[in-house]
């Protein structure tokens, strides 16, 4: 999972580009009637055969796909099929090769296609319109010739695991949910879950992992950054009450919490009445259902974008088509749950202050006062008022503590907006450099505060007949107090702490 996660507040600028760019690029031949193949494109390979199609999302946009079947003698019977929803990022068919080729070879007519990029980007998806395409994905397999309509399901992998329940729960069509490391929790806990393991696998200790879980999540959550941040996927569970489910998860998943999403699965579908859910653990197994030696790594397999994708694990397809030819025979498995193996930690909510976002915003402001009070001051040429004793402590306050505000709150949010833990950076003694920056930066900050509160207690307190004009006054008071008020906010941000 790279990089899941409510819609993003940002206005759409992009997503309107893209749809224009679309109405332009898609040639004429591709508003055909839905479903129909593309360019009639028929071919073999492999013992498969295989055909391109084309068919409609939820909103009209054109999606592309390719269906493969074992090749079969004319007459036989009509065989289960099966749609592949892919996990987070651009999901190219490609990735889901190996899959679609063994559910394929074990008699499961297999539609695998190109995750749409109108209305789905970093910073802005929408769940809504993914289970709309994978409803679409179900009518097209559902019409081809050989495919026994009334068994045709969903696979969905990881942000997929959020899409492939609810698009059964909305549609009849959906014979059976198939997930492969489907999370039970929203996304933003289940992202702060992921980058928190990974960031532990890296070494990094200390306050930086709390900072990530706690403070820094109730910001993403409060300013919306983090698209569907806050979707709820027990809804659509509860509205499965006899869609024959079977949830699997390697033994090794480190991108969403194994342990706590096979309990939630479990529960909350028995607590709809559904009696047909299965919950499995692959061994040996990483997040995709593919080899690993710890969760990290992926042993064989084929190279996508330059990263090896790790072969099937041993028992994924034998498990998985044996349960599809179960349902497919009108004997769907009773439920039963498999020994679920240790979780390295325990998630942490995500759900925090709805004004996370206001004390970080008045610190800066706070420390910004004072130097912007002085450029107006000299833009209107108004003489300084008092002495300029400790002007330049000041000017170092107010400059060290926007930085330090900026870098505190910076650091744990590039590693948010990159998604894997990669934003983080080198690490030194056990913690990011960028973290430590800023540590370094607020230690230096609450420093300043205790000179800068000593010289005020210890100077002399000369009289002025003549009041000074107010704006100035009013400035360094404000340093003074957002500096003091900075403090406790440090030590509860983590940049004060181990």
């Amino acid at each position: 999972m790279r990089l899941l996660f409510p819609r993003s507040r940002y206005p759409r600028v992009a997503v309107v580009w893209a749809v224009a760019l679309a109405a332009v690029l898609v040639p004429a031949g591709a508003a055909r009637a839905e479903g129909h193949p593309s360019h009639g494109r028929v071919h073999g390979g492999a013992g498969l055969v295989r055909q391109e199609v084309s068919f409609r999302g939820g909103d009209g946009l054109v999606l592309h796909g390719t269906v493969l079947s074992a090749a079969t003698a004319q007459g036989a019977p009509a065989r289960p099929g099966i749609v592949l929803v892919g996990g987070a990022g651009p999901g190219p068919r490609e990735e889901y090769r190996q899959e679609a080729e063994a559910f394929a070879r074990a008699g499961i007519t297999t539609l695998v296609y190109d995750k749409r990029t109108v209305g789905y980007s970093r910073m802005d998806r929408d769940f809504g319109l993914l289970v709309s395409d994978a409803v679409a994905g179900v009518r097209l397999l559902r019409g081809r010739p050989g495919v026994d309509p009334h068994h045709v399901g969903l696979w969905g992998f990881s942000e997929g695991g959020w899409v492939a329940p609810p698009a059964a729960a909305r549609s009849s069509d959906v014979g059976f949910v198939i997930t492969i490391g489907g999370p039970g929790h929203s996304p933003l806990r289940t992202q702060t879950w992921n980058l928190t393991t990974h960031l532990r696998h890296r070494g990094i200790t200390g306050s930086f992992l709390p900072t990530l879980e706690g403070p820094a999540a109730q910001l993403v959550a409060a300013t919306g950054l983090f698209p569907e941040g806050d979707f709820d996927p027990l809804p659509a569970l509860r509205r499965l009450h006899h869609t024959p489910v079977l949830a699997l998860w390697g033994d090794h998943d480190r991108q969403v919490p194994p342990r706590e999403s096979a309990q939630i699965f479990r529960r909350t579908l028995a607590g709809a009445g559904n009696r047909h859910v299965v919950v499995r653990f692959l061994r040996g197994a990483a997040h995709n259902g593919h080899r690993t030696s710890d969760g990290f790594d992926r042993i064989a397999g084929p190279l996508y974008q330059g990263k090896r994708l790790g072969a099937l694990a041993p028992g994924y397809v034998h498990t998985l088509t044996s349960w599809v030819a179960a349902v497919a025979s009108g004997h769907p498995p009773r439920s039963s749950t498999a020994p679920t193996p240790p979780q390295p930690v325990a998630s942490a909510p995500a759900a925090g202050a709805r004004y996370a976002w206001l004390p970080p915003v008045l610190l800066l402001l706070g420390f910004a006062a004072y130097p912007v009070s002085g450029a107006l001051r000299r833009i209107a040429r108004r003489p300084r008022p008092g002495p300029a004793r400790g002007a330049a402590l000041r000017r170092w306050l107010a400059g060290l503590g926007l930085v330090a505000v900026t870098a505190a709150v910076l650091c744990p949010l590039a590693v948010y907006a990159v998604g894997d833990g990669g934003a983080a950076g080198p690490v030194v003694a056990g913690r990011p450099l960028g973290w430590l920056v800023a540590q370094a930066l607020s230690v230096t900050v609450v420093a300043l505060t205790g000179v800068a509160a000593w010289r005020r207690w210890k100077g002399p307190r000369t009289a002025v007949r003549s009041r000074p004009p107010a704006r100035p006054g009013v400035a360094r008071a404000t340093l003074m107090a957002t500096a003091v008020l900075f403090v406790p906010w440090a030590l509860w941000w983590g940049t004060l702490r181990p």
